[in-house]
């Protein structure tokens, strides 16, 4: 039995040669999966997936990873990816199920979610740094793959700009966190907040900086959420359900980076 031809896909071939060589082999509907808030310590985590058009309406001027986009262009790149998109699909899950079931667990069950809730099923799926099974279709974890596949890139965008709006909001909500400027990474302004203030509901009482604040000798139990810190913290806030991952209890929390969110926070030193 004759095999068929390895495919070699180089990097610098272009965010979409990867989707191409896919679609020539016959999977026409190629998904991309991504996630952010994974190093936050705060706010929600939230995933997403999209399956962007063959051809030249799935090319989508300036499209590249969240991370290297400015706020006004990922905003300007979000819009023409919820115009152009195939499908899409946002999941998003709150700090507490974060602390109840784990964040690698929280980060591939959201994304398989999201995946899920496709309204064009894929036929093949592209996942951002980790795995994903049970989807019932061929897929291949790609590192940095919203650097490399358009589709994962669109899902970072519409990831990126989903959590963020979510952290304006709960800015108003908690005004003395400052999550409107640091969307919940840690910063230094952050940690002066958090020692300040101590942790609201929203913070994610697993991680250990967190949990260094909590009373806890930190050592929280996961599902734990403050009973009350400020009289003004209205406590029946959350999030709807949802997924992603983060400087877990156990690991170490990165160093507070001194340069502001939109260049170096979505899970690593920028």
């Amino acid at each position: 039995m004759l095999t068929p031809p390895r495919t070699v896909v180089r990097r610098e071939a272009g965010l979409y040669a990867l989707e191409r060589a896919l679609q020539r082999r016959g999977f026409r509907h190629v998904a991309g999966a991504d996630e952010a808030g994974r190093g936050a310590c705060a706010g929600p985590l939230v995933a997403a997936a999209a399956v962007l058009p063959e051809g030249r309406r799935g090319e989508i001027d300036g499209l590249a990873d969240s991370k290297l986009l400015t706020p006004a262009s990922r905003e300007r790149v979000y819009a023409d990816v919820v115009d152009r998109a195939l499908a899409y699909a946002v999941v998003v899950i709150p700090a507490e199920e974060v602390d109840a079931r784990g964040l690698h667990v929280c980060n591939l069950a959201a994304m398989r979610r999201a995946l899920a809730s496709l309204t064009t099923r894929p036929e093949y799926v592209l996942t951002d740094g980790f795995g994903v099974d049970g989807l019932g279709v061929p897929g291949l974890a790609v590192w940095k793959g919203d650097r490399v596949a358009a589709c994962v890139a669109a899902a970072s965008v519409l990831a990126k700009v989903t959590r963020d709006r979510l952290m304006v909001e709960l800015d108003g909500v908690y005004p003395a966190y400052g999550f409107a400027e640091h969307k919940g990474y840690i910063t230094p302004e952050h940690s002066a907040a958090l020692r300040e203030h101590g942790p609201c509901r929203e913070h994610r009482f697993s991680y250990v900086n967190v949990a260094a604040v909590s009373g806890r000798d930190g050592r929280p139990p996961r599902a734990r959420r403050p009973g009350g810190h400020a009289p003004d913290e209205p406590m029946e806030r959350s999030w709807a359900s949802g997924g992603t991952v983060g400087v877990a209890l156990g690991e170490q929390p990165r160093p507070p980076t001194p340069v502001g969110e939109d260049v170096a926070m979505e899970g690593g030193v920028r």
